[in-house]
């Protein structure tokens, strides 16, 4: 079978993410995709309260994510921190805090970007130990978060031996704070550690963050997929209903040909999308996935807003939502540049500087 082929599983899973969220607007649909639906325990194995599946799967639920531009928790909860907790191997850990991840019941977040970006090299939070556990101090900037503090704070940082570990907060952060963003619909927050207490999950760090943001990169290219592929049916729709001297706009040869163009670009995105899901995050896929698909949905969003004319600038209008989650995400977790550089390492290329 055709990795890339929808099953017919996968086609009700689509649905059911679709409707839960055609039903239950903003922040409310957290509840019955992931009591109802079971979204958040896709990529959790059964030994842990979850259905054992994977990337695939959770491919599907970003993409209806991304077309609804659903401010849920999900990448941030079910990919980042539930990933995060299977890649460090800590079984206590994973018994303790991936049920409730996977019921929806408790939020996770993953602290991992600070100052200077997404790199292992970037993180300057420091560790130091204090008996059997550590004290965490530094800021961390872009976490991924809901409309309230999540209940499980991960965080990477940097221990006297200069090994980048990966720690679980046992007690409250000094400051928790949802910083206001152009997106409106993708909240994030910034976390300060002031000497906070935590619990080490992994010294190997590296090889942890590897790991997340693969995973990470592979969930939101389907994000960006989907949301392009929304923003493209849309502009379709107006095209067909705008008249302009007396035919659809879309009747003409200048509209077709750009419309013709986002076309293929949603399709281009789609395709890396799904084989980077399909190989469950590998990580020359997941680069070229990531770069790919934060430049397609940027251009579709782009266009989205030119050929609705005027309607289109108004800033109201959906448009801009789209237009402004495509910039976002083009930067989460790094931008296409340093993912071309990744990708281009990875095959012994060399850095490509662009």
């Amino acid at each position: 079978m055709n990795p890339l082929e929808p099953t017919p599983e996968r086609e009700e899973l689509r649905d059911a993410v679709r409707a839960a969220l055609a039903r239950h607007p903003g922040h409310a649909a957290w509840a019955p995709l992931t009591a109802q639906v079971g979204a958040a325990a896709l990529a959790v194995p059964e030994e842990f309260g979850g259905l054992g599946f994977g990337s695939a799967e959770v491919a599907v639920v970003m993409a209806e994510l991304g077309r609804s531009l659903s401010p849920v928790p999900y990448l941030g909860s079910a990919v980042l921190t539930a990933g995060a907790l299977l890649a460090a191997g800590d079984r206590e850990a994973c018994a303790k805090h991936l049920p409730g991840l996977a019921g929806g019941t408790v939020v996770g977040a993953l602290a991992w970007a600070e100052a200077d970006g997404w790199e292992a090299s970037g993180v300057t939070a420091r560790a130091e130990p204090a008996g059997p556990d550590w004290l965490l101090t530094g800021t961390k900037r872009y976490v991924l978060t809901g409309p309230v503090e999540p209940a499980l704070l991960l965080a990477f940082a940097v221990t006297p031996a200069g090994a980048l570990g990966l720690f679980e907060l046992t007690a409250p952060p000094a400051a928790f704070t949802v910083r206001s963003t152009m997106d409106r619909t993708r909240p994030l927050a910034e976390l300060t550690l002031d000497r906070s207490p935590a619990r080490l999950l992994s010294s190997d760090g590296d090889s942890v963050l590897a790991r997340v943001r693969d995973l990470a990169c592979t969930a939101l290219a389907a994000e960006q997929a989907g949301a392009a592929a929304r923003a493209l049916e849309v502009t379709v729709r107006y095209a067909k209903e705008r008249v302009q001297f007396g035919r659809p706009v879309g009747a003409f040869q200048a509209v077709k040909h750009r419309l013709a163009d986002m076309y293929t670009a949603v399709e281009g995105a789609r395709s890396l999308a799904l084989a980077a899901a399909a190989a469950d995050a590998a990580p020359d896929l997941a680069a070229a996935a990531k770069s790919a698909c934060s430049e397609a949905f940027t251009y579709v969003a782009g266009e989205m807003i030119q050929l609705h004319g005027g309607i289109g600038i108004t800033w109201e209008h959906e448009a801009h939502e789209f237009f402004k989650r495509a910039h976002g995400s083009a930067q989460l977790f790094g931008p296409p540049a340093a993912h071309r550089e990744r990708l281009a390492r990875r095959l012994g290329f060399g850095a490509t500087g662009r």
